[in-house]
C-alpha cells in the first residue's frame, strides 16, 4: 500500500542554526520581540550590504570548531521512525530574503548537514524549494503556517516567531500546534495511525 506524504521543514524545525547568533552579533545586541514578520533579517533593514559583506559565505550548521550544531532534542530518533511508516521529505528554501547568505553556499550546507544526521534517508527526498504550496504533501511540519497550505494534516512546530497565535486562529486554518519532537512522535507514532500511515490525525 502506497504511505502518506510527510513534509518537514528545516530551519528552526529540525535545527536552529546560526542566523539569530550572526544578527545579534552583528547589532550588538539583537531584540527579536520587535519583529512583526517571520523575517529576522528584517531586523537589519538597511545595512544589508554590510550585514552580507561580514556573514554571506558564514555556515549557519556549524559551530566555530567546525562541528555540526546538534538537530533539536528527539528529532532524529522520531524522524526514524516516522520514515519506516510515512514517506518523509525534508523541505527547505536555501534563498535567503534579501540575499543576506549566500544561496549556493547555503545549499551546499544544508545539504551536508541533512546527509550527515540522516543517513537512512534518500537523498532524493531533500527538497530545495522556496514556494511549498507548490507540492501537496499529507502531512506538512512546519513553523511557518503559510507553508502548510498544500497540506492535508497541518503540524505548527512552535517557535517564537509563531507563539502570539492564538488556537483559535489555528483552528480556523485547520492547523494543530506541536510543541516539540515528543509531541509529534506521539501525534504520528505512538497510536500508530493506521498501518504504514494509512491514517492521519484530524
Amino acid at each position: 500500500m502506497k504511505k502518506k506524504t510527510i513534509m518537514i521543514d528545516m530551519d528552526e524545525v529540525i535545527v536552529r542554526g546560526r542566523f539569530s547568533e550572526f544578527i545579534d552579533e552583528f547589532l550588538i545586541g539583537a531584540d527579536f520581540k520587535q519583529l512583526n514578520s517571520f523575517y529576522r533579517q528584517d531586523l537589519i533593514k538597511g545595512r544589508e550590504e554590510e550585514f552580507r559583506e561580514r556573514y554571506q559565505y558564514r555556515n549557519l550548521y556549524k559551530n566555530d570548531d567546525g562541528s555540526f550544531i546538534e538537530p533539536l532534542p528527539n528529532c532524529v530518533e522520531v524522524i526514524r521512525r516516522l520514515n519506516e511508516l510515512y514517506d518523509v521529505y525534508i523541505v527547505t528554501s536555501y534563498v535567503w530574503k534579501e540575499s543576506v547568505i549566500d544561496a549556493a553556499s547555503n545549499l551546499k550546507n544544508k545539504h551536508e548537514y541533512l546527509k550527515y544526521f540522516f543517513p537512512f534517508m534518500n537523498e532524493n527526498n531533500f527538497i530545495y524549494i522556496a514556494d511549498k504550496s507548490k507540492i501537496a504533501f499529507d502531512i506538512g511540519i512546519d513553523d511557518r503556517p503559510n507553508n502548510l497550505v498544500s497540506c492535508g494534516t497541518r503540524l505548527l512546530f512552535t517557535e517564537f516567531r509563531n507563539e502570539h497565535l492564538t488556537d483559535e486562529e489555528l483552528a480556523r486554518s485547520n492547523i494543530t500546534r506541536a510543541n516539540d519532537w515528543l509531541e509529534i512522535d506521539r501525534m504520528l507514532n505512538e497510536n500508530e495511525l493506521g498501518q504504514m500511515g494509512q491514517k492521519v490525525i484530524g
